[in-house]
């Protein structure tokens, strides 16, 4: 295993990438004439983060998402203090990529749709927003403990898990703003000057994430040594 510090930069950095498109695309939607909409925004989240967990999954793993690392915890996979570490690094390079798209991409245009922070819809409850949150990020974590996790899969994580991005921002993007991942809201909210319902993007993603590596490990991948 690596030493801790170019795990952790690494982590920032895929994280700095995933933000940085995935709020880019947010923003530059609503910029006359570059409407590509929900499908459009969900496909470069889905690139963004197939480079980013290819960029750094032979270095620190590639979680570039905090609730990814809390699964991994729960499961043994990452010790509790580089889980610390990651997520730490995680929310930093959430928001250095938000900090670039404010600096880069049309701050007025931009701050219209808060930086690309999601944001809940009005008919949305506090409780339903999180077990939407939790059922789509349950399919993310499936995807990294398919695709990264097990020893059997194919050497596909970077595109498996990116592409799992693409159904759940075109669902959940409308509803919730389709985060699935708690530093993708949380950089840009923290520029944007607007922290509401901030807890929705906290809890479910990391429930959804939990619960789906628990049930791969102790149920799908049972008979497969998934530790170290």
């Amino acid at each position: 295993m690596r030493p801790l510090l170019p795990r952790v930069l690494a982590e920032m950095f895929g994280t700095f990438i995933l933000i940085f498109f995935g709020c880019g695309a947010v923003v530059m939607n609503s910029f006359p004439g570059a409407d590509y909409g929900v499908f459009g925004i969900a496909v470069v989240h889905a690139i963004a983060l197939a480079i980013a967990i290819s960029a750094t999954a032979a270095i620190s793993g590639g979680h570039c998402n905090p609730a990814v690392t809390i699964g991994l915890l729960s499961i043994r996979k990452i010790a509790p203090a580089d889980a610390f570490a990651y997520v730490m690094a995680q929310l930093a390079g959430g928001l250095l990529g938000a900090l670039l798209v404010k600096s880069l991409l049309s701050p007025n245009v931009g701050r219209v749709v808060n930086f690309g922070a999601p944001a809940l819809h009005n008919t949305m409850t506090f409780s339903t927003a999180i077990a939407l949150e939790a059922v789509l990020t349950f399919f993310l974590m499936s995807a990294v403990m398919a695709t990264a996790v097990s020893k059997s899969a194919p050497k596909i994580a970077g595109f498996g898990i990116g592409l799992t991005l693409i159904p759940g921002i075109v669902i959940g993007g409308p509803l919730t703003g389709g985060a699935l991942n708690p530093a993708r809201a949380f950089g840009p909210a923290i520029i944007a000057g607007n922290m509401q319902a901030q807890a929705v993007w906290w809890i479910g993603p990391i429930l959804g994430a939990v619960a789906a590596a628990l049930l791969w490990k102790h149920v799908l991948l049972a008979k497969e040594d998934t530790t170290g």
